[in-house]
């Protein structure tokens, strides 16, 4: 919710929440989605120090979407990261689900950089995220991790839909 509203107090919540999360995916050996954790863990302590610093009292923070090359470039390499995690998880650890697990962490790797950089297409990642997310938790009996991301899913629709009408200037 308050990253919808633009809110810069979403990345300390954020920080406490993957904390959390990451300790869960290590028990149910989804290596890359733990190390992940992680990951945000650092990368949301950057936007807080990011966001920060553009932040309107009245507006939240300015949001805007990638160009097409950007948009392609991002695309492309969030790809080949991904392939490239799933086939080192395959080959040396005992990862449940290698090429999903990691296809997730690809995309929620490009997701939390192009949400830092306050770049909208951050939301239309985070729907295909939790989708295969929920279909991944529910597949490995993490049940209350999936109905998590159910409530994430919705949250990310809505997330694209406000952030779409901040950019255009509408009310949100």
């Amino acid at each position: 919710v308050l990253l919808i509203r633009r809110s810069v107090w979403n990345f300390p919540v954020a920080m406490a929440m993957v904390s959390c999360i990451g300790i869960v995916l290590v028990e149910a050996k989804l290596y890359a989605e733990a190390g992940l954790q992680v990951f945000f863990f650092v990368v949301n302590a950057w936007g807080w120090w990011l966001w920060s610093r553009v932040r309107d009292e009245q507006s939240g923070v300015p949001v805007r979407w990638l160009s097409g090359p950007a948009r392609f470039a991002w695309g492309i390499g969030t790809a080949l990261f991904s392939v490239a995690l799933g086939l080192s998880l395959s080959r040396w650890t005992d990862a449940a689900l290698p090429m999903a697990d990691s296809a997730v962490t690809g995309m929620s790797v490009a997701a939390q950089f192009l949400l830092s950089f306050r770049r909208i297409e951050n939301w239309v990642l985070w729907v295909v995220i939790d989708a295969v997310s929920i279909a991944l938790y529910v597949i490995r009996d993490l049940h209350l991790l999936a109905v998590l991301y159910v409530a994430f899913l919705v949250l990310s629709v809505i997330g694209l839909r406000e952030w779409t009408r901040a950019y255009r200037g509408k009310p949100a």
